[in-house]
């Protein structure tokens, strides 16, 4: 049964609600796609397995699935026969901004949910949850966050990762000289090029990019981390009820079918396109009673399993 197919049927079952008769009855983010015609979706171009870029330029992976099950929903909500999809490429920094001034709809990507964004923006039921470690050469031989005393270490500007690296560098008062990359592929690249000893991002992403890497074995993830296991979801705007309830019940359709385990089966735990990696990171315990009861929480203590 295809992720379209499953949407709509449980579409059908517990129905989004009928939609206005009238566009001039919509208000924000409905009324604005109502209008355009167009839902405009935010990608990365390197979140592997989440949003980023395949052998064609072409944007991929599990947070856009999830996001093509939303749309799905939108064009039933409306009750339109056509939708075009706008794909828009985001960074860590401007994907706020985008959301905000209107450029994109959704950002579809690995973005965490914490209380200081849900200030700003809102979000979808939780689809991930990650925990922010660094990545480093073997040879090395980090693995604590006071083995980094006194070193440069990078991570990607506008991130929580990189917030929460500054504020454990001051309170502990560890002397790490603090590099702000542009984006994760080029914080990264410095750890492969020795100009950071360390990369401080979400464990999964980390994970991705040591097995995409020319030499998987030379690194390394901390067992240490700077955070509890963090929720991540679909960013959207805050003050929009009407979008949200469209985006929370297609998102609590998908992860409750067994379409849900099948999508997260499909990116994390098979080979995934452009170059057949395998991240083999089963689903947990947590993730999985998410996903029997879809929550958006920030706070990470909401998703522990008693």
């Amino acid at each position: 049964m295809g992720l379209a197919v499953v949407v709509a049927w449980f579409a059908a079952q517990a129905p989004l609600g009928e939609a206005p008769a009238r566009a001039d009855e919509l208000s924000g983010t409905l009324k604005k796609i109502r209008e355009t015609g167009s839902i405009a979706l935010g990608f990365r171009d390197s979140s592997i397995p989440f949003s980023y870029l395949d052998n064609n330029q072409k944007p991929i992976g599990y947070a856009l699935d999830i996001c093509y099950a939303v749309v799905d929903a939108v064009k039933k909500e409306l009750k339109l026969d056509k939708l075009a999809v706008e794909l828009v490429p985001v960074s860590s920094s401007t994907r706020i901004p985008l959301l905000a001034n209107g450029t994109i709809d959704l950002e579809c990507g690995s973005t965490t949910n914490n209380p200081e964004r849900q200030r700003q923006v809102a979000f979808g039921h939780t689809h991930f949850l990650t925990a922010t470690r660094f990545i480093s050469k073997k040879t090395n031989r980090l693995d604590t966050i006071e083995d980094l005393r006194g070193k440069p270490v990078v991570a990607t500007s506008g991130t929580s990762n990189i917030k929460q690296l500054i504020e454990t560098n001051a309170a502990r008062h560890l002397g790490i000289n603090v590099i702000h990359a542009k984006d994760h592929a080029e914080a990264f690249l410095m750890v492969e090029n020795d100009r950071a000893v360390a990369f401080v991002m979400d464990d999964i992403l980390l994970a991705a990019f040591a097995v995409g890497s020319k030499n998987p074995d030379a690194y390394v993830i901390s067992s240490d981390s700077f955070s509890k296991p963090e929720p991540c979801g679909i960013m959207l705007r805050r003050d929009d009820p009407a979008f949200k309830k469209v985006v929370d019940e297609a998102t609590s359709a998908l992860y409750r079918s067994p379409e849900g385990p099948k999508l997260y089966d499909k990116w994390f735990m098979q080979k995934i396109p452009p170059r057949g990696l395998d991240l083999n990171v089963p689903m947990g315990a947590e993730l999985k009673h998410e996903f029997a009861n879809p929550s958006d929480s920030s706070d990470p203590d909401a998703y522990k399993v008693m």
